[in-house]
């Protein structure tokens, strides 16, 4: 696969995608990255680090466009460089306004397969936009990009009739969203999922959530898993409004930052900040997870049991369930309580299991896990 990946500033992609390319070659593949921004200051060796995005925009293209040639001459041709990925932008939000980061002749000469948009937490973000860069940007301009991001990103796939093979990845706090992204240029025959499963109304209950966290690690090692938990952001505001309403001014949250770098390990908000973006978390949500649902070949939802035997099945839940029904999407439900499931469940799913075991062996029967040593492991 030849991909394109995007992503706004601040969510550090080059550290995330060389690691892409270090586990391919441990599991028997090979990718090769190129690294716009890297590329673009080396065609301008006059340039301070950090300060590019700060030259005007006549020169910036100038830049990428020879950039974004030698990638198009040292990639070509196509058969002979099957796996690259280009670590690139779709959009700047800069000190020049909204401007975009491609040119449709280049790309088009490129012949990209696929498009990623890689998003991470808009704190984690925020925090690293601010530790490299001389800007103001509020959570919300952060917000904002990162649409923009996604959309022009999309339409870019559009334009490049790779549409079907447009996907967004949330890079998230685990090594599993490393491998997902390798397969997804490597392996893009392996089934793409979407795990579901309730989260808001478990978070204090730590059985569920360990329940929870297997489901989950179970179907990321035999899948492509697009998991939603892997973007928080509903935390964050549910500890703004918690600490609103205790009167404090600032909210504080685990620090994040990938491939094990030094820092703090909070980081302090203002509460009002928080609370400026609560109608953008969840509309962002509602939006993102919709389309990793579209993006994905089936739905796989788990189902806990809660205290008094109540089914832990949450409204989005049952929302991304019947999104995937009416999507054709293969719909499977691990269905833990001991009460029957309503039909709302029965028939609008493809089958329907009492444990994460007997789902995997029915995947296995139906040859839906690629040979084990394809993987590695």
């Amino acid at each position: 696969m030849r991909a394109i990946v995007t992503g706004q500033i601040g969510v550090d992609k080059r550290p995330y995608l060389e690691d892409v390319c270090k586990l391919a070659g441990e599991r028997g593949s090979s990718i090769d990255i190129y690294n716009v921004g890297n590329m673009m200051y080396g065609e301008a060796p006059d340039v301070r680090a950090g300060r590019i995005l700060d030259l005007p925009l006549s020169r910036l293209a100038s830049l990428r466009r020879a950039a974004f040639k030698d990638i198009i001459s040292e990639s070509s041709p196509v058969e002979d460089n099957p796996n690259i990925i280009v670590n690139t932008h779709a959009t700047f939000r800069w000190r020049h306004g909204l401007f975009s980061a491609f040119d449709f002749d280049q790309m088009s000469l490129l012949k990209p397969d696929m498009m990623i948009c890689l998003v991470d937490n808009v704190e984690t973000v925020h925090q690293r936009l601010h530790d490299e860069h001389d800007i103001d940007a509020t959570l919300k301009d952060c917000m904002v990009w990162r649409e923009e991001e996604i959309l022009a990103t999309e339409l870019l796939a559009n334009a490049m009739g790779c549409h079907d093979q447009f996907y967004i990845l949330s890079r998230g706090r685990h090594q599993d969203t490393v491998e997902t992204c390798m397969r997804m240029i490597t392996r893009p025959d392996v089934r793409r999922v979407y795990p579901s499963f309730p989260m808001s109304h478990v978070v204090d209950k730590p059985d569920v959530l360990a329940e929870i966290e297997e489901f989950r690690a179970s179907i990321a090692e035999h899948f492509i898993a697009f998991d939603p938990a892997d973007v928080d952001e509903k935390l964050l505001l549910d500890r703004a409004l918690d600490a609103a309403r205790n009167g404090d001014d600032w909210v504080e949250v685990e620090a994040h930052s990938y491939g094990g770098k030094k820092g703090a390990e909070t980081q302090r908000l203002p509460v009002r900040e928080v609370l400026d973006i609560a109608g953008d978390i969840d509309g962002q949500i509602y939006m993102r997870d919709f389309k990793l649902v579209d993006q994905s070949d089936m739905i796989i939802s788990y189902i806990p049991e809660l205290e008094g035997g109540v089914p832990g099945l949450s409204s989005g839940v049952e929302r991304e369930l019947h999104h995937a029904w009416e999507h054709t999407k293969e719909v499977y439900v691990v269905w833990k309580p001991a009460k029957a499931p309503s039909p709302f469940i029965t028939e609008t799913a493809t089958k329907i299991f009492p444990s994460v075991e007997d789902a995997l062996e029915y995947f296995a029967e139906q040859g839906m896990f690629p040979q084990r040593n394809l993987f590695g492991h």
